[in-house]
C-alpha cells in the first residue's frame, strides 16, 4: 500500500480550501483592477513592449483557471484596460494546472505553467514574447522612494529571498 507524502497531502488540503474559499465579486474586481494597474506599470517602463501591444489595440484577451477569470483590453497606448465580463475574447488563455500548490511551485522556479492557447495567433505571440522579455525593474522604483543605495541594498535581500524560495521548491 502507498503511503501519501506530507507535500502531496498539504497540496491535496491546500487546493480543497482554496476551491471551497469563494471571495465577494467585488473584491475579485478590485484585485484586478490593482493587477492590471501593476501590469500597466511594469508595461510602461518597456517601450518595446507598449509597440507591440499598440499594434494589437482593441483585441481583448482572456486569462483563466478554474472558475477565476480575467480578460483585458489592449488599449490604443499599448496598455491594458480590464473588459467587461461579456466581452469576446479574441485570445483565450486557459492555466491547465489545477493545483495551487504545483502552480505557485512552478512560478517560484520562474517556468510556465501549462496552458491551452486558443484565438489569435499574431496576439499569442505578442503575449508571449512579452512574458518572456518584459521584467519589472523593482530596484529603480524603490530608488525613486528611498534612493539608490537602500534600494540596492532592499533589492539584494529580496533576490537572496526569491532564490531561497526557488531552491525550495525545487526540492
Amino acid at each position: 500500500m502507498a503511503i501519501a507524502s506530507p507535500l502531496a497531502d498539504m497540496s491535496a488540503r491546500l487546493s480543497g480550501f482554496v476551491f471551497a474559499f469563494k471571495l465577494p465579486d467585488w473584491l475579485v474586481h478590485e484585485l484586478q483592477d490593482k493587477l492590471v494597474l501593476l501590469i500597466n506599470h511594469v508595461l510602461g517602463q518597456e517601450p518595446a513592449a507598449l509597440d507591440r501591444l499598440r499594434r494589437q489595440q482593441g483585441q481583448c484577451v482572456q486569462l483563466s483557471w478554474r472558475e477565476y477569470r480575467l480578460q483585458w483590453r489592449i488599449t490604443p497606448a499599448g496598455l491594458l484596460e480590464r473588459a467587461d465580463a461579456q466581452a469576446s475574447a479574441d485570445l483565450h488563455l486557459h492555466i491547465n494546472q489545477d493545483s495551487p500548490f504545483s502552480l505557485v511551485q512552478a512560478l517560484a522556479k520562474g517556468e510556465k505553467p501549462p496552458m491551452r492557447i486558443d484565438g489569435d495567433v499574431m496576439l499569442a505571440a505578442d503575449i508571449n514574447w512579452l512574458v518572456d522579455h518584459v521584467r519589472w525593474d523593482f530596484e529603480e522604483d524603490l530608488s525613486r522612494v528611498f534612493g539608490d543605495a537602500a534600494a540596492h541594498q532592499i533589492a539584494l535581500v529580496a533576490k537572496r529571498a526569491v532564490s531561497a524560495l526557488r531552491e525550495f521548491a525545487a526540492k
